[in-house]
């Protein structure tokens, strides 16, 4: 359970900062991502309604990674629990109407099949490496400790197409629960 990774009370909540307001309605570019099964995915070509949560870091148990300062970063904290909460709720989602869900972030497909394998994830992640994506979005990112990092948010995508964003996200542990409800109620809305 997502429970499993409480988050600290005092996280600073992220605010609404428009970093997203362009994504709507946006066509997915031409990139091809690695998934942690050895496929390549091209979010064009997904089912209706497929969920891609974005975010920035997933720490390793026993590992000193996570950079200095990263709790005090609004939305940084809490990968983990949001995965979590994805695989809690796989079934609700895709009986929900989700085609399918991806985790994606800019670390390695290696990196992520580690963290799939441990968080025992039904669903694969996705890997911008490159910042391919990212840059052909123009999503959102933060910077600490000299390196780039990913805003948390989740795309909905149709037909090639985002019909829907959700950012920011806070708590990151409840998202998956806030994305359930949102395909519930939009389920048979012509999308």
């Amino acid at each position: 359970m997502a429970t499993d990774f409480p988050l600290p009370d005092n996280l600073p909540v992220p605010g609404d900062d428009g970093a997203v307001d362009h994504l709507e309605g946006t066509t997915i570019p031409d990139v091809p991502l690695a998934a942690t099964d050895g496929s390549t995915i091209d979010l064009r070509a997904c089912p209706p309604r497929t969920v891609v949560y974005v975010y920035p870091l997933t720490g390793r148990p026993g590992t000193d990674n996570i950079p200095e300062g990263w709790e005090e970063i609004p939305g940084a904290r809490g990968c983990t629990p949001e995965s979590c909460g994805f695989r809690d709720h796989y079934a609700e989602l895709r009986d929900a109407g989700a085609g399918e869900v991806y985790g994606l972030s800019t670390q390695s497909t290696a990196y992520q099949r580690e963290a799939r394998d441990r968080l025992d994830l039904p669903f694969e992640l996705l890997s911008d490496a490159d910042w391919d994506l990212a840059d052909a979005l123009d999503l959102p990112r933060f910077h600490i400790e000299g390196d780039d990092y990913l805003h948390r948010l989740t795309m909905v995508v149709t037909d090639g197409r985002i019909d829907d964003v959700f950012y920011p996200i806070f708590p990151p542990d409840e998202h998956a629960g806030e994305v359930l409800e949102w395909l519930r109620e939009t389920r048979n809305e012509d999308r």
